[in-house]
């Protein structure tokens, strides 16, 4: 399912501190999560990882006034700009904060330990330089509003097409996890972004709920293989259109910034 990124909690928060929206204790509680820790190493000007706080405050330094976000997938370098080493790092991640006014990027590497039901995450980005020029495949929040809606559609009639079971535990963890997202209301976006950045990315997180149903919730009545091939290729669209409305809602912040300074 499309849910939450790290690089997305990073990025928003980082840019509520940034502007000076948030104090650097409320940023790094939402940036971390339920996650134990993170840290930053190969910071310039550092000689080992530090902590969110005072990595934040080293890149404003370095000039950095904002943070976009970077959600790659194989042969989709969305919200990438180069050069390949970094690249190539984040899509095996699979996403990746990008620094505004500074030539750098982080990308999180996830560690895991403790045993079953008491398992610590700690995170380490890392910090790596990127080219300075206009992200891949971003689109505006006008544009991925329209397409979400558009994919709305889409995953909703492969859903019925395909008779993607719509119901069992998977489905209903799915939805609850869902639900308890947007009970938390303001908690989707942090402060400084423009509301209808919240309701691209609830929206973005919808279409994720409607495909996560349909890769994991069993096989419903896509019982043979090229049933199940067709499934994946109709929903592989919708699931690019919700990724890049992700990236336009968690970027926007920065993009808004931007229009206001010209």
């Amino acid at each position: 399912m499309l849910s939450e990124p790290r690089s997305g909690r990073l990025a928003a928060w980082g840019n509520a501190l940034l502007a000076g929206l948030v104090s650097p204790d409320d940023a790094v509680l939402a940036m971390v999560g339920e996650d134990a820790l993170h840290r930053v190493e190969g910071l310039p000007g550092e000689t080992g990882p530090v902590g969110l706080t005072l990595a934040l405050g080293r890149l404003r330094a370095l000039g950095v006034t904002g943070l976009r976000v970077a959600l790659p997938a194989p042969g989709h370098p969305l919200g990438l700009s180069g050069p390949p080493e970094f690249n190539a790092r984040a899509l095996d991640a699979e996403e990746a904060v990008v620094c505004h006014g500074g030539a750098l990027g982080l990308v999180p590497e996830v560690s895991e330990a403790g045993p079953e039901g008491d398992v610590h995450v700690e995170v380490v980005w890392h910090c790596l330089e990127v080219r300075e020029a206009p992200p891949a495949d971003v689109p505006s929040l006008g544009e991925a509003e329209r397409e979400l809606a558009e994919a709305l559609r889409e995953a909703t009639d492969v859903l019925s097409r395909l008779d993607v079971a719509g119901s069992g535990p998977v489905a209903e963890a799915a939805v609850d996890a869902y639900r308890a997202r947007a009970e938390r209301g303001g908690e989707v976006l942090a402060p400084g972004y423009p509301q209808r950045a919240v309701r691209v990315l609830e929206l973005a997180q919808r279409v994720g709920l409607l495909i996560s149903v349909a890769y994991e919730n069993g096989h419903g009545g896509a019982v043979s293989a090229s049933e199940m091939a067709a499934r994946s290729e109709a929903l592989r669209p919708v699931e690019r259109t919700a990724r890049r409305a992700q990236v336009a809602a968690y970027n926007a912040f920065v993009e808004e910034r931007e229009r206001g300074a010209r």
